[in-house]
């Protein structure tokens, strides 16, 4: 990817930028979830005190629980409940843990921990029992500077829920999204829960569309800001560089939006040549372009199968927008939707058992959910106003979208597949649309 050499966007991006970890048990039950509310029920306690702060201490316990909340798979239980201590007792060389004492009050999970503060340095050391064997699922260490410490939380959150399901939560993920509550539209990032929304871009410019790299370490986005034309940029951290991206690609031709491929190593790319759009396929540096589709048809809005070997897209080749899906060799199109005069924005779930789209119902959008052979086909939310632009939680238990429910647009998130759980996320006044949720960021630094 042919780009100048810039300026790391530092605070753009989260990452525990000194946080390392020690893994003592790895995660290796699943624990069955419980059958009354379909819920697990967990005792989060006050950590030991190994020379951090109060301030500290009640900020990491608040941040697991709400961690846990998030994911719509936990209910916290309060500590007005234990029987236990409420503060955590030393992880080694303590008296074995009276697993009735939980078991009595409905807990399934029981987090304990040791945090300490030492100059520029934190450390959180935490273990989660399944209570209903009295068995240890897991234990780990993170270290980082004190600001970091409700990153912490909620990583050491989404690790619980890994340990109870299989599938770690996404509480520490963050989500990208578009607003104007600086003036032009700029992208702006968030965490998944709506908390510490940071500003990206700053060229006073139309900018639409983010997109994040499968390492969370670059977004692409479109942007007037040469020539007031479409064309792609990226948001980078690490050794990356920023700037506008595909210089040559098509000479003259307008670029309305880049999506990477699972790899990271390809990106599909809309381009738009008098006034006709196709969809291309282009490697990261800029090099082997190849059109994918070659239609006097409207053809846009793709989005990759998790394996990478399929890509679904909107074309209105059949005289309205519909959802397609082709091989990435160009060849095997078929439609998928048939409900609707007008369906467009798909979006395949990591899992790759669903696509989530808008259609048009009455005078509105809606979001819609069809698994990739057109077998199954239901709305996932329903409202009378608009609800668009639906991207996934990297644990495809979650889709974050834009709705004008209340007035202006904001970005919301609702459990998926059921459509459950509706939480607002961002209340600023402004037009905030395009989210894109990032995935797991693997590394803690």
């Amino acid at each position: 990817m042919s780009c100048m050499r810039g300026a790391v966007l530092g605070l753009l991006f989260v990452a525990l930028s000194s946080a390392a970890f020690a893994q003592e048990e790895n995660p290796a039950i699943v624990v069955p979830p419980p059958t009354e509310g379909g819920v697990y029920k967990a005792a989060v306690q006050r950590f030991f005190d190994l020379g951090g702060s109060g301030e500290a201490l009640d900020s990491v316990r608040a941040g697991i629980g709400d961690g846990l909340e998030y994911s719509s798979l936990f209910k916290v239980l309060s500590p007005q409940a234990y029987l236990s201590s409420d503060t955590s007792a030393r992880l080694d060389g303590s008296p074995p843990l009276v697993c009735p004492d939980w078991r009595q009050i409905g807990a399934d999970a029981l987090v304990e921990g040791e945090l300490s503060q030492s100059g520029k340095e934190a450390t959180v050391e935490f273990r989660v029992w399944d209570v209903a064997r009295c068995t240890k699922l897991l234990r780990k260490r993170y270290t980082g500077p004190p600001s970091d410490l409700p990153r912490i939380a909620r990583r050491i959150a989404d690790e619980i829920v890994g340990a109870f399901t299989g599938k770690p939560g996404v509480a520490s993920t963050e989500i990208a999204f578009v607003s104007n509550r600086t003036g032009a539209p700029e992208v702006f990032i968030m965490n998944a829960d709506g908390s510490d929304v940071r500003q990206g871009t700053h060229n006073r410019s139309i900018n639409n569309f983010p997109g994040w790299s499968p390492d969370g370490n670059t977004i692409v986005y479109t942007s007037y800001r040469e020539a007031r034309r479409p064309f792609l940029f990226v948001l980078t951290r690490g050794t990356q560089s920023p700037g506008r991206v595909f210089r040559n690609l098509v000479p003259g031709a307008q670029q309305f939006r880049g999506v990477f491929d699972p790899s990271g190593a390809k990106l599909a790319v809309v381009i738009s040549v008098d006034g006709n759009s196709d969809i291309w396929l282009v490697n990261r540096d800029g090099t082997g372009a190849r059109r994918l589709t070659n239609e006097r048809s409207l053809e846009v809005s793709p989005s990759f199968s998790p394996d990478g070997r399929r890509m679904a897209f909107v074309s209105d080749r059949s005289g309205s927008p519909q959802v397609y899906i082709m091989d990435l060799d160009g060849g095997s199109v078929r439609r998928l939707t048939y409900n609707g005069g007008y369906n467009t924005a798909p979006a395949w779930s990591p899992d790759g058992r669903w696509i989530a789209y808008e259609s048009r119902v009455g005078g509105g959008f809606d979001l819609w959910l069809i698994d990739p052979e057109g077998a199954t086909n239901h709305p996932l939310v329903e409202n009378p106003r608009n609800d668009v632009s639906a991207t996934w939680s990297p644990d495809s238990r979650k889709i974050a979208f834009s709705s004008d429910r209340r007035g202006r647009p904001s970005i919301y998130v609702v459990d998926a597949p059921t459509g459950t759980n509706l939480r607002q996320l961002t209340r600023e006044g402004s037009s905030d649309t395009s989210p894109a949720w990032g995935p797991y960021v693997r590394e803690l630094r």
